[in-house]
């Protein structure tokens, strides 16, 4: 199966995900916009374009592939389940490590942001788990990366807010 890489998938995935970011940054600053990083939110964005755009609508249609939505519980919380743990501390931790990249922040990288995605992704379990299920199981998969997107970018307000409270 080739891999699907659709300039569509490509706009959006580049604005919502720098949007999220940025605003948690205004969030973390109390909406100081003079604070704003253009490198981050660039970086953000060619990430979210390029490395998000591509991992995640190849992954949604690797679990409609692999667990067919038959309209049963049992395959309803397993694409679900598939869906969060892709979404895993090692996502989050990278998602935060490029944060800490793009914002020059390099005395911040160390294994404890390993520790901030792991508690970060152990509180969000039952929102993670009911948004997957949500997106996995009621979204076309034509609109699917565009639903997880968004979901991904107030999940990126909550992974940079996550590293001011863990």
């Amino acid at each position: 199966m080739a891999f699907e890489y659709k300039r569509s998938n490509i706009i959006k995935g580049g604005l919502i995900y720098s949007a999220g970011d940025t605003i948690a940054v205004l969030i973390t600053n109390g909406l100081d916009f003079s604070d704003l990083n253009w490198i981050r939110i660039v970086g953000i964005m060619l990430i979210g374009a390029t490395i998000y755009t591509l991992e995640i609508p190849n992954y949604f249609r690797w679990i409609d592939r692999k667990v067919p939505s038959t309209g049963t519980g049992k395959n309803a919380f397993i694409r679900a389940s598939m869906a969060m743990l892709f979404f895993n501390p090692i996502w989050i931790a990278r998602h935060i490590l490029f944060i800490q990249l793009l914002s020059g922040n390099y005395e911040n990288i160390s294994w404890g942001i390993m520790m901030t995605a792991l508690i970060s992704f152990a509180i969000n379990i039952p929102i993670s788990l009911l948004a997957n299920y949500l997106i996995q199981n009621k979204v076309s998969l034509k609109h699917r990366f565009l639903a997880s997107a968004i979901f991904s970018g107030l999940m990126a307000i909550y992974y940079s807010l996550s590293e001011t409270w863990f």
